[in-house]
């Protein structure tokens, strides 16, 4: 689904050049489930940026279901963005003054579906995300993991293929952040491909696959893990 080749980032400041991403070869099939690690600047964020088409890399190559995606304008990134890709973030991103059914609804608007559409389709993912009861509610009158969880709904409202979370249980409790994970879990289990940016291990051993991220290289990946046993192999 997803195979980069010797991406590169380097960000100008002023006269300086920052290397952020030094060369990253990296293929994840579809339905993986894979959490990305790293200490802070070791460019696990911009790398989900560049997999979200959110930011384009310096050089190399990346390649999504098969289609150059260095090669495309900006209108098409943006189409990628909106049909193939669901975005989840730390800090939940939720219009306050829309309740949690307008907030889901919103993607679809600029995807131009109609109202009658939007709205069943926006009941359909909140119920799917266990919000039946708040689609009324306002981000304010919704706990941390709620807000995360209206986050997902809207993440999913367009039948996206791959979903990308960036530090998704950051801001949440512990038992909290087990329950967000434990959402993108069922969703994976459903088929869709999830990749995850975390600092915390207990959170990426939810997943299938851990990509270790340092100075902007991978220096390394580890799957099959086996969860009960507390061993995995590389």
């Amino acid at each position: 689904m997803i195979q980069l080749k010797e991406i590169v980032k380097t960000y100008r400041l002023g006269e300086v050049s920052v290397p952020v991403l030094r060369g990253i070869d990296l293929i994840i099939d579809r339905g993986e489930y894979t959490a990305i690690m790293g200490a802070s600047g070791s460019g696990k964020s911009t790398l989900m940026n560049i997999i979200g088409c959110l930011e384009r890399p310096t050089s190399g190559g990346y390649w999504l279901n098969g289609q150059d995606i260095t090669q495309l304008s900006d209108d098409e990134l943006a189409d990628i963005r909106n049909y193939q890709i669901g975005f989840v973030f730390q800090q939940f991103n939720l219009l306050p003054r829309l309740n949690a059914l307008e907030n889901v609804m919103l993607p679809m608007v600029y995807a131009g579906y109609s109202k009658i559409e939007r709205q069943q389709r926006a009941e359909e993912v909140l119920v799917q995300v266990g919000l039946s009861d708040r689609m009324t509610n306002r981000p304010s009158q919704l706990s941390g993991g709620q807000q995360q969880r209206v986050a997902i709904a809207r993440a999913l409202v367009n039948h996206p293929e791959l979903l990308l979370a960036d530090e998704p249980t950051g801001a949440l409790d512990t038992k909290t952040s087990h329950e967000v994970m434990d959402l993108i879990t069922t969703l994976n289990q459903q088929g869709i491909t999830a990749l995850i940016v975390t600092h915390e291990l207990d959170i990426a051993r939810q997943t299938r696959r851990i990509i270790q991220l340092q100075d902007g290289l991978i220096q390394q990946s580890d799957t099959s893990f086996n969860h009960d046993l507390g061993t995995r192999t590389k």
